[in-house]
C-alpha cells in the first residue's frame, strides 16, 4: 500500500495542484472581467496565453517524470528543465507590459493631440498585463509543487532528505 501510495498517489494528487491553482484563480476573477478579457483579446494577449500553455503543458510533463518515485530516489533527469522552464515564466509579466504600453500608446494615437483620454479607451491596454501576469502565476507553480512533494514523498517514505546543496 506504501509502495502504492508513495508511487502514484501521492505524485498523482500533486502534479493536479498547478490545475487546481489556475482553475481557483480563474473562478475568483470576476465573470465580468472574464467576459471583457475574451472580448478585447488581441495578438498579444494570444502570444501570451499560447506561450504560456504550451510552456505549462511542458513542464506538467516533466513535473510528473520529476515526482515519480524510482527505485530509491526520485528521477532528476528532467530537473534541470523544468528549472529552466520555471524561470521562463519571469517573462510574461514584461510581455504583459509591453502590450499595456502598445495599448495606451494606441489611446494615445485614437485621442488626437489635447483630448482628454477616456479610461474606457485606455482599459483593453490592461488585458494585456492580465495575461502576464495569469501566465506567470500559472507557469511558476509546477516547479514549486515538485519541491515540496518531493520533501511530502520523501517523508510518507521515511527516507531522510538530502542536505541542500549534496549532489546525487
Amino acid at each position: 500500500m506504501r509502495r502504492f501510495l508513495i508511487g502514484f498517489l501521492l505524485p498523482l494528487l500533486l502534479w493536479t495542484l498547478p490545475f487546481l491553482g489556475a482553475g481557483l484563480v480563474l473562478l475568483c476573477i470576476p465573470h465580468k472581467a472574464l467576459q471583457y478579457f475574451w472580448s478585447h483579446f488581441a495578438m498579444m494577449e494570444g502570444l501570451i496565453v499560447g506561450a504560456g500553455v504550451a510552456l505549462f503543458a511542458l513542464q506538467m510533463i516533466l513535473c510528473w517524470k520529476s515526482l515519480r518515485w524510482q527505485g530509491t530516489s526520485f528521477d532528476e533527469g528532467s530537473d534541470r528543465w523544468l528549472s529552466n522552464l520555471a524561470q521562463a515564466a519571469e517573462w510574461f509579466p514584461m510581455l504583459g507590459l509591453i502590450g499595456t504600453v502598445a495599448g495606451i500608446l494606441e489611446a494615445f494615437d485614437a485621442s488626437g493631440g489635447g483630448v482628454a483620454i477616456e479610461p474606457r479607451v485606455i482599459a483593453p491596454a490592461i488585458t494585456a498585463t492580465g495575461s502576464g501576469l495569469f501566465m506567470a502565476l500559472v507557469n511558476i507553480m509546477p516547479s514549486w509543487v515538485v519541491l515540496l512533494g518531493r520533501d511530502l514523498i520523501l517523508l510518507v517514505s521515511g527516507t531522510p532528505p538530502k542536505p541542500p546543496g549534496e549532489t546525487p
